[in-house]
């Protein structure tokens, strides 16, 4: 067992969110290390004390952007009170208060990239501000990189920012295997699946429309709407009458949310055009649906999405703008046969080449390097006696 502490910090991840617990710190759990995630305390239920070998901490969540940038420092305080050998931060405001809680403990701090930072400004910008946006974003994201002791991506595309591939470690968020049986494709109405969170902007307004060019299709939503387009969602399919052929589930552990994925015939991901991290998503939903047997249905711009299910051939690249062309897309796959063939090719690419095993092994062995001696020498006792479930405060 290594004792050093590693401290997974969140500023706006739930405290069981899957690619920061599921996976990252279950792999490092597994390897020996001890693992804490300390995460704001969010709404629904609470998290357990522990997951996946990792303990679970919430502290009060700030609110808006603006609080968040406000509370780096006490989120910085909060870190360094718990003496971490390593800091492993997981946004942006996160990595700033890794870096200066580090100054205060002595941790090396490990920088998660999960999405394209720099272009994240481009939706509340007019279009001449964002190159300069993108521009001053970039030079701060590489003068943050260069602070850290290694900088992790989850997906391809992200490295350029941040020192290139020479100083990054992909870790991507490939599919880690869950017992379940597979999708058995029979005849009969199509029955249409989306996981994860519902905006405008992942195609949601669109899947009214898409039922009402397919009248046998049902579709299941796994997941919640987390911006304000839900009630225009559930006004759009009274209006056009298929309101009773949704059934929306919400949100579920990720086991229950595969079963689900196992009755349904075909998976969506309908991120839209105009948003770089939706060019270079790289979706826990595409693999739980390639792990479930779903052929699926991506956005042909999507770079990442794209090249994951061609080289995989487990399902179709086309304009998500188009309720017609996705419409056209399920009908093209009205045969069981060849659901299976596709499905089968999916989850077998998600069991082999894009399985998370060599991407944890990667992580394990970083965090070997990170923590080797003399760091390793000096065991810290931050959470002895502590209740790892208890809300921190100042």
């Amino acid at each position: 067992m290594n004792e050093a502490l590693v401290l997974m910090l969140s500023a706006a991840h739930p405290a069981a969110d899957v690619r920061i617990v599921g996976k990252e710190g279950a792999a490092l759990a597994e390897a020996g290390f001890r693992l804490l995630h300390l995460a704001p305390r969010l709404g629904g239920p609470a998290p357990p004390d522990r997951l996946h070998g990792v303990a679970l901490r919430t502290f009060p969540a700030p609110r808006g952007w603006l609080g968040r940038l406000r509370g780096i420092p006490a989120l910085a305080r909060r870190a360094a009170a718990l003496q971490p050998r390593v800091i492993h931060a997981h946004e942006p405001d996160s990595w700033l208060a890794a870096l200066l809680a580090a100054r205060r403990c002595g941790a090396r701090v490990v920088l998660d990239v999960h999405e394209h930072y720099p272009s994240r400004l481009d939706p509340v910008l007019p279009a001449p501000l964002r190159p300069p946006a993108r521009l001053a974003l970039r030079l701060l994201c590489r003068a943050v990189a260069g602070r850290a002791d290694a900088v992790v991506v989850a997906k391809d595309g992200l490295a350029g920012d941040y020192g290139g591939e020479a100083r990054c470690i992909p870790v991507r968020n490939y599919a880690t295997p869950v017992a379940i049986a597979p999708r058995r494709h029979a005849p009969g109405p199509p029955k249409l699946l989306h996981l994860g969170a519902l905006t405008a902007s992942r195609g949601a307004l669109l899947m009214p429309r898409l039922l009402a060019q397919l009248p046998q299709a049902r579709l299941q939503l796994v997941g919640r709407f987390t911006d304000a387009s839900e009630a225009a969602f559930r006004a759009e399919a009274r209006r056009l009458g298929v309101a009773g052929r949704i059934e929306s589930l919400g949100w579920m552990p990720r086991e229950e949310a595969l079963a689900v994925a196992a009755g349904c015939d075909i998976g969506l991901v309908l991120f839209q055009p105009g948003v770089e991290n939706h060019r270079l998503a790289l979706p826990h939903k595409l693999f739980d649906c390639m792990l479930a047997g779903l052929p699926v249905i991506v956005p042909d711009f999507a770079t990442e999405v794209a090249a994951v299910v061609r080289d995989a051939g487990c399902g179709l690249a086309v304009d998500v703008t188009d309720p017609g062309a996705i419409a056209a897309a399920v009908e093209a796959l009205a045969d069981p046969a060849q659901r299976a063939r596709l499905g089968a090719s999916g989850r077998q690419a998600a069991l082999s080449r894009y399985g998370w095993t060599a991407e944890a092994a990667r992580l394990v062995r970083l965090y070997q390097r990170l923590t080797a001696p003399p760091l390793a020498a000096a065991a810290p006792a931050a959470l002895n006696g502590l209740n790892p479930s208890q809300t921190v405060t100042e």
